[in-house]
């Protein structure tokens, strides 16, 4: 059993993970930080055992750059797809900082690791999928642990970001995972502080025994 200082240690690193921005403080990840941050990911459960994922750390300054100018141009892209009302929200949120933190992680997901017949994905072929996603998850708690920050980049094109590490099918690059240190975290979510979206609470989200909708659907 763990102490109750380990538990609450636990907890309070899940509620203080923050998707991170504008926190980068711009030095070095530690070479020794990055590897205990990438032992975690490994460490993560997998269907099968297949550990179906690998990870490609970017940290030449001229490769984030180049990344960074195409994901700009997918951020204006969404924005110019806004109506007016939500174009103003969204312009002030910033949405990667890819250059400021100074490393990206590129995690990749292989469905053809552990060959045709892997325990556990015969009926749900999804959770290949989602072993990777739990690696990532792993990674993002353990780099909070470390005082770091971690942002999850999302406005990219799959095609440019494989063709960018050098991948290609059937493995998928699913994520790019801005990571360093920070000046601090912030204690409410970006998308709350900026008026994006709030989060449900928990009540909102249990269900017991069967699922019941409320029929309603947030915009």
């Amino acid at each position: 059993m763990f102490s109750t200082e380990a538990r609450e240690a636990l907890y309070d690193i899940i509620r203080m993970r923050r998707d991170v921005r504008a926190e980068f403080s711009g030095e070095r990840l530690d070479e020794d930080v990055l590897t205990r941050i990438l032992q975690a990911a490994h460490h993560a459960p997998s269907v099968g055992n297949t550990q179906p994922w690998d990870f490609v750390v970017v940290q030449d300054r001229g490769r984030l750059s180049q990344f960074a100018e195409h994901v700009a141009g997918c951020r204006k892209a969404f924005a110019d797809s806004l109506p007016e009302d939500r174009k103003s929200t969204f312009d002030p949120i910033k949405v990667e900082g890819i250059v400021e933190s100074g490393t990206g992680i590129v995690v990749t997901y292989d469905p053809e690791r552990g060959g045709k017949h892997i325990l556990g994905r015969h009926t749900i072929d999804e959770s290949g999928l989602f072993s990777a996603v739990l690696a990532i998850q792993n990674l993002w708690l353990a780099a909070t642990a470390e005082g770091l920050g971690v942002g999850w980049v999302s406005f990219y094109e799959e095609d440019f970001l494989a063709d960018f590490v050098g991948v290609s099918r059937p493995v998928r690059p699913i994520a790019w995972l801005c990571v360093g240190p920070v000046t601090r975290l912030q204690e409410v979510p970006d998308l709350e502080r900026f008026g994006w979206r709030r989060g449900r609470p928990l009540e909102d989200a249990v269900h017991r025994d069967r699922f019941v909708s409320t029929g309603v659907r947030d915009a």
